[in-house]
């Protein structure tokens, strides 16, 4: 540890395994479309990535008809989806330990943020966090370095030099870039090896255990 004073953490598939509630919800939405998904693979996409770009990009629907979809996709997910969910195993023990090194530690994710804070707090995670951020219920603020962008802002100037976001997806390592910050990316969630160096990651981490050797 020593090299980041700030460590951005993304949350679905970087704190948490989230895949079930947020699959169960997406197959709730659809079928209110009229669509039956029975391939549970093929929605694993959508742990991660804004909503309504992934259900434009493997959908082909609307702007119009995806925000129609992501109020179906709440019904399920409010009272049920965001509680299928787990801790990936050694995140509290990792995020211990780099609080005791002095990180500050924040989460900046997709997920709107009422339901990233229900989500960390349930599991006992959001002590470790100094700052909380996500989307906006209006999907105003959805897109990762749109999030990112929030966070530098509250923190103020000169912060971005000793910052690193960590996630599992293209879009943490995209969004880190645009504002000028390197991305970890991480093997145990979502994303692959090809697509994280692909789009740009600073570094590959193989697991939670190993992740504060990389920051």
């Amino acid at each position: 540890m020593g090299k980041y004073r700030y460590v951005l953490f993304d949350l679905d598939g970087t704190l948490t395994d989230s895949a079930e509630g947020i699959i169960n919800s997406v197959i709730y939405a659809l079928r209110q479309k009229g669509i039956e998904e029975t391939d549970r693979t093929k929605l694993e996409a959508f742990a991660g990535p804004p909503l309504a770009d992934s259900f434009i990009r493997y959908y082909k629907v609307t702007e119009t008809e995806a925000m129609e979809l992501i109020r179906a996709y709440r019904e399920y997910y409010e009272p049920k989806g965001w509680s299928e969910n787990r801790v990936y195993e050694g995140i509290p023990e990792v995020l211990a330990q780099l609080q005791a090194g002095g990180k500050h530690l924040i989460v900046a994710t997709s997920k709107p943020e009422p339901f990233a804070r229900r989500i960390l707090e349930h599991f006992g995670l959001a002590q470790f966090f100094e700052q909380i951020r996500g989307a906006s219920m209006d999907e105003r603020i959805s897109r990762k370095e749109q999030v990112i962008a929030c966070v530098l802002e509250e923190l103020g100037p000169g912060c971005e030099k000793e910052m690193v976001m960590v996630g599992d997806r293209e879009h943490d390592v995209v969004g880190a870039r645009m504002n000028g910050l390197p991305c970890v990316g991480v093997l145990y969630g979502y994303g692959t090896r090809e697509e994280l160096e692909q789009a740009g990651a600073a570094a590959v981490c193989p697991s939670v255990e190993a992740l504060p050797e990389y920051l």
